[in-house]
């Protein structure tokens, strides 16, 4: 066991791969398992937590008919780290409850990630896990660089907002586990509640999430139109990484998708 492992708490990561993905549009397949220049989105994401070495373990969260790719996965790219491979909820704050419930019994932080944001990198987790250590809470985010304007509800503008204080935020969300079972525990409908990310509902509980600037690359693929700057984005990162991607592209993905 290295020093970094003995000096910190058990972080698990929880990575969210049960989307429909209704606005990607794609007929032959969820975003989820769509190949960026031959690796799937949700692979390069768990390759990422693989890699950052405060991550213990990763539980994959996917759709209950898809469960045997990502456990296919979890062989083929050598995701050692991948503890569990379970089936989501029917909302995203249901599949990342679920995720957190099967996590190690050893688990102190745990951090939530958007299989979609297949472009996160080992720095981007360790900066933003190194924060969470420190205030119990944080989050990954870009800062806002164009001029924000806030509308009257008719498409008119009404004001404009201070963009310095203004943020896009991202994943991964991370958490002491006792904060994030406290939102399960005391927000058991936040699909109806208005809720889109977990930071909120640690923000309704009165919770302080830091904010880590983690740049202009972690997208989200969210619609076909992301997909050729997704591709642009990995090809920068493959000729500069520490596995060989070229390597992985020859895995064979085809055969039995069952273990």
């Amino acid at each position: 066991m290295t020093e970094i492992q003995t000096r910190r708490p058990f972080t698990s990561a929880v990575i969210l791969a049960a989307g429909q993905g209704m606005r990607f549009g794609r007929e032959d397949g969820t975003k989820q398992n769509i190949p960026i220049l031959g690796v799937p989105c949700v692979a390069r994401a768990a390759l990422a937590f693989e890699r950052c070495p405060l991550i213990d373990e990763i539980v994959l969260v996917g759709r209950r008919d898809e469960l045997s790719i990502l456990e296919k996965y979890a062989v083929d790219y050598s995701l050692k780290k991948v503890s569990r491979v379970v089936a989501g909820g029917n909302a995203r704050y249901e599949s990342s409850a679920i995720g957190v419930k099967n996590v190690d019994g050893r688990c102190r932080y745990v951090a939530i990630h958007d299989g979609a944001r297949c472009l996160v990198t080992p720095d981007i987790i360790e900066n933003t896990v190194r924060s969470a250590y420190e205030y119990g809470a944080a989050a990954a985010a870009e800062r806002v660089v164009d001029t924000v304007k806030y509308e009257d509800g008719n498409g008119f503008i009404e004001s404009t907002v201070n963009r310095d204080r203004v943020w896009l935020v991202k994943t991964p969300q991370v958490f002491s586990v006792d904060i994030y079972r406290e939102c399960i525990e005391k927000s058991r409908d936040m699909s109806l509640c208005g809720i889109t990310d977990d930071c909120m509902a640690a923000e309704r509980l009165g919770y302080k999430i830091k904010l880590v600037d983690c740049g202009k690359d972690n997208i989200k693929l969210t619609s076909r139109d992301d997909l050729e700057l997704c591709e642009y984005i990995a090809g920068r990162y493959d000729m500069n990484d520490t596995y060989d991607m070229n390597d992985m592209n020859d895995i064979d993905m085809g055969g039995d998708l069952s273990k």
